[in-house]
């Protein structure tokens, strides 16, 4: 009689237990998954930042990224670039500014 009764106890147990495990199992996931759509738009914030496209020493070639801070260029590093100056006109990577 014990045994069944242990049975029962167990049944019991799982059968409650079963969707409150599941349920912080679900809220869990939905709560990873926005936690990382939050830092991905952090993330493409803070890249956006970049202010090489506007720079009048953006070349706009993919050899020669910038006459100033080759290396640097739409990088991370140059988000504070102090050598930064407004260029007047919009260069593009189709302008005559770089040949392939």
């Amino acid at each position: 009689m014990s045994q069944t009764f242990l049975t029962d106890v167990v049944l019991i147990l799982g059968a409650s237990l079963c969707p409150l495990v599941l349920l912080v199992l679900l809220i869990g996931f939905v709560w990873a998954i926005c936690a990382a759509f939050h830092l991905s738009v952090t993330r493409l914030k803070h890249l956006h930042s970049i202010p090489c496209d506007r720079c009048v020493y953006f070349t706009g070639c993919q050899y020669l990224k910038c006459t100033v801070h080759p290396y640097k260029a739409l990088t991370e590093d140059a988000v504070d670039c102090l050598d930064f100056e407004p260029a007047l006109d919009n260069k593009s990577c189709c302008s005559n500014y770089c040949k392939d």
